[in-house]
């Protein structure tokens, strides 16, 4: 079943037909009257913030918060086993936590970080987890929270969580540590090694601390990143004792959009999460082909990439800083987790070959 009702639904669909509108027409002036309209006909409670715009202004007067939100659990997404969509965090900075609690405000459940300063603010995040919790009276597994260890390769020298003259072991466990006193929590869901090593050897030690942290209870699954090379990712997988639950990497051509990696994702359960995924196929997203089939779904272009990632399986990461495009993106997550079968078999082949993603 729908994690909202269906009249909630009905309505968050709706809003997003009304943005649709206001994309094509943006000197409107009363595109937020019938927003206003529709919530209170729905029955949403919260804070409207409307904005006097200029034709061609692009910011925007969004609903901050409402009761929707409260209908999504990640616990309880992830036990009906649909795909669904998760908030990524990198190159946020000082604006981390409030965009974390925008995101959360409007049904974000998954969050992704990584204990690398250099790209993400990592105790930003922790603190717009907490003031959403907070704001919103969620409980810890209403939300799922994944961070990643980052080796020293892929660190600032200047600013590293973790000793840089530590054997690889210590380091693991030191950044883990770092991790759990950023984001204010006991536990993580999802702990990633943001890249293997050129060694194997060395990827295999810094994921036998993992499995232990497995062991102890203090993190409930391991995963890997920016692993491109599929004989790379079988050997991990073969010769893990706890084996890889999640495989994240960037979704683009140069990679062959990693068709044999998720391929053999598919064969063992693992879930393939997608970044990048919208930047990398910016022109694609830009054809006339994608825009026509985008509008016969009540989808734009963004949307429809990430319902066609939802609709394969996978499980993309979401950037957006737009309220607006937070609304958007929940909805079609929505739609996927009602079991909505928004394309066809066909219409599923015709957008892979409008992006280019061919075996």
């Amino acid at each position: 079943p729908s994690p909202i009702p269906f009249d909630l639904k009905e309505g968050i669909i709706e809003m997003v037909r009304i943005s649709k509108r206001r994309r094509r027409n943006k000197a409107d002036p009363f595109r937020w009257f019938g927003v206003a309209i529709l919530l209170s006909v729905i029955g949403l409670t919260g804070t409207l913030t409307f904005m006097n715009q200029k034709s061609g202004d692009d910011k925007e007067g969004v609903v901050v918060k409402t009761s929707l939100v409260d209908a999504y659990s990640a616990s309880k997404i992830l036990k009906n086993g649909l795909p669904y969509l998760v908030y990524g965090t990198a190159w946020k900075k000082g604006e981390s936590a409030r965009l974390v609690q925008e995101a959360i405000q409007h049904g974000f459940r998954f969050i992704d970080t990584a204990g690398q300063p250099k790209h993400y603010n990592e105790g930003g995040v922790g603190d717009g987890i907490v003031a959403a919790i907070q704001e919103l009276s969620l409980s810890r597994d209403d939300l799922w929270i994944q961070t990643k260890f980052s080796p020293i390769g892929g660190q600032d020298p200047t600013n590293i969580p973790y000793d840089p003259d530590a054997d690889v072991e210590d380091q693991v466990l030191q950044s883990f540590e770092a991790s759990l006193k950023n984001l204010k929590t006991k536990y993580i869901d999802s702990l990633v090694l943001h890249s293997p090593y050129h060694a194997m050897e060395d990827t295999m030690k810094a994921w036998r601390i993992f499995e232990q942290l497995v062991d102890e209870g203090k993190v409930l699954q391991i995963g890997i990143s920016n692993c491109y090379d599929i004989e790379v990712f079988q050997k991990l997988y073969g010769a893990a004792r706890i084996k890889p639950s999640v495989l994240q990497n960037r979704f683009y051509s140069d990679s062959g959009f990693d068709i044999a990696l998720r391929e053999f994702c598919a064969e063992k359960g693992v879930i393939y999460q997608s970044f990048w995924t919208l930047t990398a196929s910016r022109q694609a997203l830009a054809r006339p082909e994608i825009a026509k089939i985008a509008d016969g779904k009540d989808l734009t272009p963004q949307t429809l990439m990430y319902a066609f990632m939802m609709s394969m399986g996978h499980t993309p990461l979401d950037g957006t800083t737009s309220k607006v495009h937070m609304m958007e993106d929940i909805a079609v997550m929505e739609r996927i987790q009602s079991e909505e079968e928004i394309f066809n078999p066909s219409e599923m082949e015709e957008i892979a070959f409008l992006l280019g993603i061919t075996k």
